[in-house]
Protein backbone atom coordinates (compact mmCIF):
# COMPACT_ATOMS: atom_id res chain seq x y z
CA UNK A 1 0.00 0.00 0.00
CA UNK A 2 0.95 3.85 -0.58
CA UNK A 3 0.48 6.20 1.64
CA UNK A 4 1.37 9.91 1.72
CA UNK A 5 2.93 11.37 4.44
CA UNK A 6 3.24 14.89 6.07
CA UNK A 7 6.61 14.85 8.60
CA UNK A 8 9.49 16.97 10.06
CA UNK A 9 12.84 16.47 9.78
CA UNK A 10 16.06 16.78 12.47
CA UNK A 11 16.11 21.04 11.34
CA UNK A 12 12.00 21.24 12.16
CA UNK A 13 11.66 20.87 8.20
CA UNK A 14 8.42 19.86 6.91
CA UNK A 15 8.85 17.10 4.42
CA UNK A 16 5.77 16.03 2.12
CA UNK A 17 5.72 12.74 -0.12
CA UNK A 18 4.65 9.21 -0.29
CA UNK A 19 6.07 5.60 0.96
CA UNK A 20 5.33 1.96 0.39
CA UNK A 21 4.58 -0.10 2.86
CA UNK A 22 2.21 -3.35 4.34
CA UNK A 23 0.64 -0.79 6.77
CA UNK A 24 0.39 2.31 8.26
CA UNK A 25 2.89 1.35 11.53
CA UNK A 26 5.72 0.17 9.12
CA UNK A 27 5.12 3.11 6.85
CA UNK A 28 5.70 5.12 10.54
CA UNK A 29 8.30 3.30 11.29
CA UNK A 30 10.29 3.61 8.13
CA UNK A 31 9.67 7.34 7.98
CA UNK A 32 11.48 7.49 11.64
CA UNK A 33 14.17 5.61 10.46
CA UNK A 34 14.75 8.00 7.70
CA UNK A 35 15.13 10.64 11.04
CA UNK A 36 11.40 12.15 10.06
CA UNK A 37 8.64 12.92 12.48
CA UNK A 38 4.99 11.59 10.99
CA UNK A 39 2.75 14.76 11.29
CA UNK A 40 0.15 12.88 8.89
CA UNK A 41 -0.18 9.85 7.72
CA UNK A 42 -2.91 8.76 4.75
CA UNK A 43 -3.34 5.96 2.63
CA UNK A 44 -3.37 7.04 -0.77
CA UNK A 45 -6.90 6.22 -2.28
CA UNK A 46 -8.92 5.63 0.84
CA UNK A 47 -10.93 7.80 2.66
CA UNK A 48 -8.96 7.41 5.63
CA UNK A 49 -8.94 11.72 6.53
CA UNK A 50 -12.47 11.89 5.58
CA UNK A 51 -15.19 12.07 8.47
CA UNK A 52 -17.17 9.05 8.69
CA UNK A 53 -20.28 10.40 10.25
CA UNK A 54 -22.00 13.74 10.56
CA UNK A 55 -20.79 14.06 13.95
CA UNK A 56 -16.96 14.50 12.42
CA UNK A 57 -17.62 16.24 9.46
CA UNK A 58 -15.82 20.04 9.86
CA UNK A 59 -18.50 22.89 8.97
CA UNK A 60 -15.64 25.32 8.47
CA UNK A 61 -14.61 28.36 10.40
CA UNK A 62 -11.52 29.25 12.34
CA UNK A 63 -10.15 26.51 14.49
CA UNK A 64 -8.16 29.37 15.98
CA UNK A 65 -11.88 30.92 17.73
CA UNK A 66 -13.62 27.48 18.25
CA UNK A 67 -14.62 26.82 21.76
CA UNK A 68 -13.87 23.19 22.58
CA UNK A 69 -16.48 21.30 24.46
CA UNK A 70 -15.43 20.28 28.14
CA UNK A 71 -15.69 16.61 27.32
CA UNK A 72 -13.59 16.71 24.27
CA UNK A 73 -11.30 19.19 26.25
CA UNK A 74 -10.89 16.62 29.32
CA UNK A 75 -10.20 13.78 27.24
CA UNK A 76 -7.57 15.38 25.77
CA UNK A 77 -5.95 16.63 28.95
CA UNK A 78 -6.28 13.11 30.90
CA UNK A 79 -4.54 10.85 27.64
CA UNK A 80 -1.29 13.94 27.71
CA UNK A 81 -1.20 13.55 31.52
CA UNK A 82 -1.41 9.81 31.29
CA UNK A 83 1.01 9.60 28.67
CA UNK A 84 3.84 11.62 29.77
CA UNK A 85 3.83 9.82 33.10
CA UNK A 86 3.86 6.43 31.89
CA UNK A 87 7.70 8.23 30.22
CA UNK A 88 6.46 9.02 26.77
CA UNK A 89 7.40 12.42 25.43
CA UNK A 90 5.55 15.16 24.72
CA UNK A 91 6.04 15.01 20.63
CA UNK A 92 5.33 11.94 20.71
CA UNK A 93 1.90 12.34 22.79
CA UNK A 94 0.69 14.92 20.74
CA UNK A 95 1.61 12.21 17.51
CA UNK A 96 -0.24 9.33 19.37
CA UNK A 97 -3.38 11.93 20.01
CA UNK A 98 -3.26 13.80 16.20
CA UNK A 99 -3.92 9.93 14.94
CA UNK A 100 -6.46 9.17 17.59
CA UNK A 101 -8.55 11.83 17.29
CA UNK A 102 -11.28 11.83 14.83
CA UNK A 103 -13.10 15.21 14.98
CA UNK A 104 -11.86 16.56 12.21
CA UNK A 105 -11.65 20.48 14.19
CA UNK A 106 -9.68 18.76 17.00
CA UNK A 107 -7.58 17.33 14.72
CA UNK A 108 -6.34 20.18 13.13
CA UNK A 109 -5.76 22.18 16.40
CA UNK A 110 -3.63 19.63 17.57
CA UNK A 111 -1.57 19.23 14.75
CA UNK A 112 -0.95 22.69 14.76
CA UNK A 113 0.17 22.51 17.98
CA UNK A 114 2.11 20.18 17.16
CA UNK A 115 3.61 21.47 14.04
CA UNK A 116 4.56 24.76 16.34
CA UNK A 117 6.25 22.60 19.05
CA UNK A 118 8.54 21.46 16.18
CA UNK A 119 9.14 25.41 15.19
CA UNK A 120 10.44 25.79 18.57
CA UNK A 121 7.12 27.36 20.09
CA UNK A 122 6.65 25.86 23.99
CA UNK A 123 3.02 23.99 24.63
CA UNK A 124 1.63 27.27 26.29
CA UNK A 125 2.76 29.56 23.42
CA UNK A 126 0.95 27.23 21.19
CA UNK A 127 -1.92 26.48 23.50
CA UNK A 128 -2.79 30.34 23.06
CA UNK A 129 -3.54 30.83 19.63
CA UNK A 130 -6.54 28.73 20.42
CA UNK A 131 -10.04 30.52 22.09
CA UNK A 132 -10.56 26.20 22.86
CA UNK A 133 -8.05 26.61 25.81
CA UNK A 134 -9.10 28.76 28.39
CA UNK A 135 -6.45 30.88 30.27
CA UNK A 136 -6.13 28.99 33.23
CA UNK A 137 -4.99 25.68 32.23
CA UNK A 138 -2.40 27.63 29.54
CA UNK A 139 -0.94 29.14 33.13
CA UNK A 140 -1.19 25.77 34.88
CA UNK A 141 0.56 24.28 31.58
CA UNK A 142 2.90 27.26 31.49
CA UNK A 143 3.95 26.62 35.24
CA UNK A 144 4.63 22.68 34.20
CA UNK A 145 6.83 23.37 31.86
CA UNK A 146 9.06 25.81 33.94
CA UNK A 147 9.38 23.41 36.76
CA UNK A 148 9.73 20.21 34.51
CA UNK A 149 6.22 18.90 35.61
CA UNK A 150 4.01 19.19 32.39
CA UNK A 151 2.51 15.44 33.72
CA UNK A 152 1.29 16.85 36.55
CA UNK A 153 -0.06 20.35 35.18
CA UNK A 154 -1.99 17.78 32.71
CA UNK A 155 -3.36 16.19 35.82
CA UNK A 156 -3.84 19.47 37.88
CA UNK A 157 -5.79 20.80 34.48
CA UNK A 158 -7.85 17.59 34.10
CA UNK A 159 -8.86 17.42 37.66
CA UNK A 160 -10.13 21.30 37.02
CA UNK A 161 -12.16 20.34 33.86
CA UNK A 162 -13.67 17.28 35.69
CA UNK A 163 -14.92 19.27 38.82
CA UNK A 164 -16.47 21.91 36.99
CA UNK A 165 -18.39 19.40 34.84
CA UNK A 166 -19.32 17.86 37.54
CA UNK A 167 -20.20 20.74 39.59
CA UNK A 168 -22.40 21.74 36.38
CA UNK A 169 -23.77 19.00 35.84
CA UNK A 170 -25.48 19.59 39.60
CA UNK A 171 -26.66 22.60 39.35
CA UNK A 172 -28.10 21.85 35.79
CA UNK A 173 -29.59 18.64 37.15
CA UNK A 174 -31.40 20.40 39.63
CA UNK A 175 -32.73 23.70 38.09
CA UNK A 176 -34.19 20.92 35.29
CA UNK A 177 -36.88 19.21 37.69
CA UNK A 178 -38.43 22.36 38.75
CA UNK A 179 -38.50 23.66 35.47
CA UNK A 180 -39.81 20.37 34.08
CA UNK A 181 -43.01 21.17 36.62
CA UNK A 182 -43.52 24.63 35.48
CA UNK A 183 -43.60 24.32 31.53
CA UNK A 184 -45.86 21.09 32.91
CA UNK A 185 -48.04 23.61 34.83
CA UNK A 186 -47.90 26.14 31.71
CA UNK A 187 -49.13 23.57 29.19
CA UNK A 188 -52.23 21.88 31.45
CA UNK A 189 -53.62 25.50 31.69
CA UNK A 190 -53.20 26.27 27.81
CA UNK A 191 -54.85 22.83 27.16
CA UNK A 192 -58.24 23.46 29.43
CA UNK A 193 -58.15 27.05 28.70
CA UNK A 194 -58.17 26.83 25.18
CA UNK A 195 -59.36 23.41 24.12
CA UNK A 196 -61.67 22.56 27.31
CA UNK A 197 -63.23 25.47 28.53
CA UNK A 198 -64.89 26.74 25.33
CA UNK A 199 -66.69 23.72 24.52
CA UNK A 200 -68.13 24.74 27.73
CA UNK A 201 -68.77 28.19 27.04
CA UNK A 202 -72.14 27.43 24.39
CA UNK A 203 -73.07 25.39 27.23
CA UNK A 204 -73.44 28.21 29.44
CA UNK A 205 -74.88 30.75 26.84
CA UNK A 206 -77.65 28.39 25.97
CA UNK A 207 -78.79 28.15 29.16
CA UNK A 208 -78.88 32.19 30.09
CA UNK A 209 -78.65 33.39 33.52
CA UNK A 210 -75.05 34.97 34.66
CA UNK A 211 -72.61 32.77 35.35
CA UNK A 212 -70.17 33.53 38.11
CA UNK A 213 -67.31 35.29 38.32
CA UNK A 214 -64.72 32.85 38.49
CA UNK A 215 -65.73 31.59 35.46
CA UNK A 216 -66.18 34.77 33.67
CA UNK A 217 -63.15 35.40 34.26
CA UNK A 218 -61.36 31.70 33.12
CA UNK A 219 -63.52 32.40 29.78
CA UNK A 220 -62.04 36.02 29.17
CA UNK A 221 -58.57 34.64 29.77
CA UNK A 222 -59.15 31.71 26.87
CA UNK A 223 -61.13 33.92 24.76
CA UNK A 224 -57.17 36.29 25.12
CA UNK A 225 -55.03 33.29 25.06
CA UNK A 226 -57.02 32.22 21.73
CA UNK A 227 -57.26 35.55 19.93
CA UNK A 228 -54.31 37.21 20.86
CA UNK A 229 -52.09 34.21 22.07
CA UNK A 230 -49.55 34.92 19.12
CA UNK A 231 -49.21 38.64 20.39
CA UNK A 232 -48.51 37.23 23.85
CA UNK A 233 -45.71 35.27 22.31
CA UNK A 234 -43.68 37.67 20.57
CA UNK A 235 -44.11 40.38 23.60
CA UNK A 236 -42.44 37.51 25.82
CA UNK A 237 -39.85 36.87 23.11
CA UNK A 238 -39.25 40.46 22.73
CA UNK A 239 -38.87 40.74 26.67
CA UNK A 240 -36.25 38.28 26.66
CA UNK A 241 -34.42 39.87 23.80
CA UNK A 242 -34.37 43.65 25.90
CA UNK A 243 -33.59 41.94 28.81
CA UNK A 244 -30.51 40.28 27.65
CA UNK A 245 -29.50 43.37 25.74
CA UNK A 246 -29.46 45.20 28.82
CA UNK A 247 -27.83 42.83 31.21
CA UNK A 248 -25.39 42.84 27.97
CA UNK A 249 -24.83 46.73 27.30
CA UNK A 250 -25.85 48.03 30.92
CA UNK A 251 -22.80 46.68 33.40
CA UNK A 252 -24.77 48.48 36.20
CA UNK A 253 -28.17 46.59 35.65
CA UNK A 254 -26.05 43.38 35.05
CA UNK A 255 -24.33 43.96 38.75
CA UNK A 256 -27.59 44.66 40.21
CA UNK A 257 -28.85 41.31 38.59
CA UNK A 258 -25.88 39.17 39.91
CA UNK A 259 -26.38 40.64 42.78
CA UNK A 260 -30.39 39.55 43.05
CA UNK A 261 -29.47 36.60 42.04
CA UNK A 262 -27.90 35.40 45.66
CA UNK A 263 -30.84 36.82 47.39
CA UNK A 264 -33.16 34.23 45.35
CA UNK A 265 -34.17 31.82 48.02
CA UNK A 266 -33.00 28.32 47.50
CA UNK A 267 -31.12 29.47 44.38
CA UNK A 268 -29.12 31.89 46.03
CA UNK A 269 -27.24 30.31 48.77
CA UNK A 270 -26.49 27.71 45.40
CA UNK A 271 -25.32 30.42 43.10
CA UNK A 272 -22.68 31.54 45.75
CA UNK A 273 -21.36 28.33 47.25
CA UNK A 274 -20.71 27.18 43.64
CA UNK A 275 -18.91 30.42 42.57
CA UNK A 276 -16.69 29.98 46.22
CA UNK A 277 -16.09 26.67 45.23
CA UNK A 278 -14.79 27.02 41.85
CA UNK A 279 -12.82 30.36 43.31
CA UNK A 280 -10.70 28.03 45.70
CA UNK A 281 -10.84 24.68 43.80
CA UNK A 282 -8.85 27.13 40.82
CA UNK A 283 -6.53 29.54 43.23
CA UNK A 284 -5.15 25.53 45.17
CA UNK A 285 -4.68 24.30 41.36
CA UNK A 286 -2.77 27.73 40.33
CA UNK A 287 -0.73 28.44 43.82
CA UNK A 288 0.22 24.79 44.00
CA UNK A 289 1.10 24.97 40.35
CA UNK A 290 3.70 27.47 41.48
CA UNK A 291 1.43 30.93 40.15
CA UNK A 292 2.07 33.81 41.92
CA UNK A 293 -0.46 34.98 43.81
CA UNK A 294 -1.45 37.99 42.45
CA UNK A 295 -1.63 36.00 38.78
CA UNK A 296 -3.38 32.97 40.15
CA UNK A 297 -6.18 35.39 41.76
CA UNK A 298 -6.97 37.20 38.38
CA UNK A 299 -7.30 34.02 36.65
CA UNK A 300 -9.24 32.20 39.21
CA UNK A 301 -11.83 35.72 39.69
CA UNK A 302 -12.20 35.89 35.28
CA UNK A 303 -13.77 32.28 35.72
CA UNK A 304 -15.70 33.04 38.65
CA UNK A 305 -19.53 33.11 36.77
CA UNK A 306 -21.32 35.31 39.19
CA UNK A 307 -20.21 38.89 37.60
CA UNK A 308 -21.26 40.38 41.91
CA UNK A 309 -18.58 37.71 43.43
CA UNK A 310 -16.14 38.03 40.70
CA UNK A 311 -16.27 41.99 41.62
CA UNK A 312 -15.43 41.47 45.03
CA UNK A 313 -12.65 38.68 44.61
CA UNK A 314 -10.78 42.03 42.39
CA UNK A 315 -11.34 44.10 45.29
CA UNK A 316 -9.80 41.40 47.21
CA UNK A 317 -6.67 41.63 44.57
CA UNK A 318 -6.34 45.17 44.81
CA UNK A 319 -6.10 45.60 48.52
CA UNK A 320 -3.68 42.26 48.10
CA UNK A 321 -1.57 43.96 45.84
CA UNK A 322 -0.78 46.60 47.85
CA UNK A 323 0.41 44.75 50.66
CA UNK A 324 -2.83 43.39 52.35
CA UNK A 325 -3.11 39.71 53.26
CA UNK A 326 -5.98 37.90 51.59
CA UNK A 327 -7.77 37.08 54.82
CA UNK A 328 -7.95 40.53 55.69
CA UNK A 329 -9.05 41.67 52.24
CA UNK A 330 -12.03 38.94 52.26
CA UNK A 331 -13.22 40.13 55.65
CA UNK A 332 -14.59 43.07 54.48
CA UNK A 333 -16.75 41.28 51.77
CA UNK A 334 -19.79 39.38 53.47
CA UNK A 335 -20.16 37.52 50.39
CA UNK A 336 -16.89 35.51 51.48
CA UNK A 337 -17.79 32.96 54.59
CA UNK A 338 -16.07 33.79 58.19
CA UNK A 339 -15.26 30.14 57.71
CA UNK A 340 -13.44 30.92 54.39
CA UNK A 341 -11.76 34.16 55.74
CA UNK A 342 -10.21 31.81 59.04
CA UNK A 343 -9.34 29.02 56.55
CA UNK A 344 -7.07 31.09 54.19
CA UNK A 345 -5.67 33.05 57.64
CA UNK A 346 -4.33 29.92 58.92
CA UNK A 347 -3.64 28.88 55.06
CA UNK A 348 -1.34 32.35 55.02
CA UNK A 349 0.10 31.79 58.75
CA UNK A 350 1.00 28.31 58.01
CA UNK A 351 2.50 28.90 54.70
CA UNK A 352 0.15 26.08 53.84
CA UNK A 353 -2.49 28.47 51.78
CA UNK A 354 -2.60 25.95 48.89
CA UNK A 355 -4.03 23.28 51.36
CA UNK A 356 -6.52 25.53 52.87
CA UNK A 357 -8.10 26.86 49.85
CA UNK A 358 -8.40 22.93 48.62
CA UNK A 359 -10.23 21.72 51.86
CA UNK A 360 -12.40 24.91 51.52
CA UNK A 361 -13.39 24.02 47.54
CA UNK A 362 -14.28 20.72 49.04
CA UNK A 363 -16.33 22.07 51.81
CA UNK A 364 -18.43 24.93 48.72
CA UNK A 365 -18.89 21.43 46.66
CA UNK A 366 -20.24 19.74 49.63
CA UNK A 367 -22.74 22.26 50.48
CA UNK A 368 -23.26 23.02 46.91
CA UNK A 369 -24.44 19.36 46.99
CA UNK A 370 -26.72 19.88 49.55
CA UNK A 371 -27.99 22.82 48.42
CA UNK A 372 -29.25 21.62 45.05
CA UNK A 373 -30.59 18.72 46.73
CA UNK A 374 -32.46 20.48 49.64
CA UNK A 375 -33.79 22.68 46.75
CA UNK A 376 -35.27 19.85 44.54
CA UNK A 377 -37.14 18.03 47.73
CA UNK A 378 -38.78 21.93 48.43
CA UNK A 379 -39.52 22.28 45.06
CA UNK A 380 -41.61 19.19 44.77
CA UNK A 381 -44.33 19.76 46.92
CA UNK A 382 -44.32 23.40 46.01
CA UNK A 383 -44.33 22.71 42.29
CA UNK A 384 -47.38 19.90 43.25
CA UNK A 385 -49.23 22.33 45.35
CA UNK A 386 -49.12 25.06 42.34
CA UNK A 387 -50.09 22.38 39.65
CA UNK A 388 -53.46 21.56 41.93
CA UNK A 389 -54.19 24.85 42.69
CA UNK A 390 -54.09 25.80 38.82
CA UNK A 391 -55.98 22.26 37.63
CA UNK A 392 -58.13 22.98 41.05
CA UNK A 393 -59.54 26.48 39.87
CA UNK A 394 -59.69 25.86 36.07
CA UNK A 395 -61.59 23.09 37.44
CA UNK A 396 -64.36 24.34 39.86
CA UNK A 397 -64.89 27.89 37.07
CA UNK A 398 -66.22 25.47 35.08
CA UNK A 399 -68.20 22.82 37.35
CA UNK A 400 -69.50 26.39 38.79
CA UNK A 401 -71.99 27.11 36.58
CA UNK A 402 -73.16 23.62 36.31
CA UNK A 403 -75.35 23.86 40.03
CA UNK A 404 -76.79 27.01 38.08
CA UNK A 405 -77.68 25.64 35.41
CA UNK A 406 -79.90 22.68 37.73
CA UNK A 407 -81.47 25.71 39.22
CA UNK A 408 -82.60 26.93 36.02
CA UNK A 409 -84.01 23.52 35.10
CA UNK A 410 -85.63 23.49 38.45
CA UNK A 411 -87.30 26.94 38.49
CA UNK A 412 -88.15 26.23 34.59
CA UNK A 413 -89.85 22.85 35.23
CA UNK A 414 -91.89 24.52 38.51
CA UNK A 415 -93.32 27.20 36.82
CA UNK A 416 -94.46 25.06 33.64
CA UNK A 417 -96.16 22.46 35.80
Amino acid sequence: MKYKYVAMNARNQKKEGAIEAASQAEATNLLREKGLVVQDLVELGSNSDEPTSIWQMDFGGDIHTKKIKPKKLLMILSQLGMMMKAGINLSLSMQIMIDSEKDVSMKKILREINENLYSGFTLSQSMKNFAGFPPIYISIVEAGEANGRLDEAFEQCALICKKDMALSGKIRSALMYPAFLMALVLIVVIILTVFVLPTFAGIYESFGGDLPGLTKFMMGFSDLLIHWGWLIVILIIAAIFIFKTVKKTNAEFAMWLARMYLKIPLVGPIIRQSSLARFCRLMSTLTDAGIPIHRAMALARDAVPNIFVRERVQDVLNDVQIGVTIHEAMAKHPVFDPILVSMIRVGEESGMLGDSLFKMAELFESQTDESTQRMTDMMTPIMTVIIGVVVATLVISMILPMFGMYSLVGSSGSSSS
